[in-house]
């Protein structure tokens, strides 16, 4: 299913765990792992070494690679590496594109507050702009990934968007033979208690039904053999994460846009919440 895995890698602490989940869907996929380190030009790194001037991220990527190389050498897993200098997350995302990755996997800190922006938004940067699926990882010290990925969790709202993710999703659970639980959330924060908004809510929670029937249909095509269905009331990203933890999922597969205007159920933002705190990975797909 990939052949090419980019690996943006920067030997951060918790990073190891990343890269050897990597490794595991290389071995199974037969896959290559491309890792990259980007030498972030927008931090002043040029230094003077016996009299030569030199970027000091760029010899400091160098040693990192050749760690990461090292790791992947004892996994018996096929890799090639780069260094290149760029604002990371558009270098990445650019990156994926012009070679023709069909998958990027790299880690995310899930950090919350000033220390989200310095270092998790870029994980968060590559969600939204990278044309090609997006696998990240929390890197905290009491979870360990699984895989292969036995359930997989693929919330949906219906949209092209959730479509067009769950598809790929779908595929990768085939691939795997697991089982796919099906989440469509009904929204209530913005519901009031006029008729209106009980017309509204019973118009979303066809809604929501619908998107989940659909999907299912649409894993037979994709000889998925187990389905499991979950309609929930509550926010998007409350109810992914109580999924995740009452069905003992793996992975989660999610599109990174849904419905617009004042229906909508999954966000942009609801993608990127459930990157930076989902104790597993999650994989995103944009739709191009």
């Amino acid at each position: 299913m990939y052949e090419d895995i980019l690996l943006p890698f920067d030997g951060t602490e918790g990073a190891a765990g990343v890269l050897h989940h990597a490794g595991e869907i290389a071995h199974w996929a037969d896959a290559t792992i491309h890792i990259l380190y980007v030498a972030d030009t927008t931090r002043d790194s040029v230094t003077v070494v016996e009299g030569q001037t030199v970027d000091a991220l760029v010899r400091q990527g160098e040693d990192i690679v050749e760690e990461a190389e090292k790791t992947l050498c004892t996994l018996g897993v096929d890799y090639e590496s780069d260094v290149v200098q760029g604002n990371p997350a558009p270098t990445i995302s650019e990156y994926a594109e012009r070679y023709e990755h069909d998958l990027i996997v790299m880690p995310t800190h899930g950090r919350e507050g000033i220390s989200r922006y310095l270092i998790g938004s870029v994980s968060e940067k590559v969600v939204r702009l990278s044309p090609v699926p997006v696998l990240t990882a929390r890197m905290q010290p009491d979870e360990q990934f699984t895989f292969p990925y036995e359930n997989i969790l693929i919330p949906t709202d219906g949209s092209p968007s959730a479509t067009h993710a769950a598809r790929h999703g779908l595929s990768l659970a085939a691939a795997l033979d697991a089982t796919v639980h099906v989440l469509s959330v009904v929204d209530e924060t913005s519901l009031g208690p006029d008729i209106r908004s009980t017309i509204s809510g019973q118009e979303r929670e066809q809604s929501a039904t619908d998107a989940v029937d659909d999907l299912v249909s649409e894993a037979e095509t994709h000889s998925v053999a187990d389905t499991v269905r979950h309609v929930e009331h509550g926010t998007p990203i409350s109810e992914i994460l109580d999924c995740i933890e009452t069905n003992d999922i793996h992975a989660v597969v999610m599109g990174t846009t849904g419905r617009r205007g004042t229906d909508r159920i999954l966000l942009g933002s609801v993608a990127e919440k459930t990157v930076r705190s989902a104790p597993v990975p999650v994989l995103t797909v944009r739709e191009n």
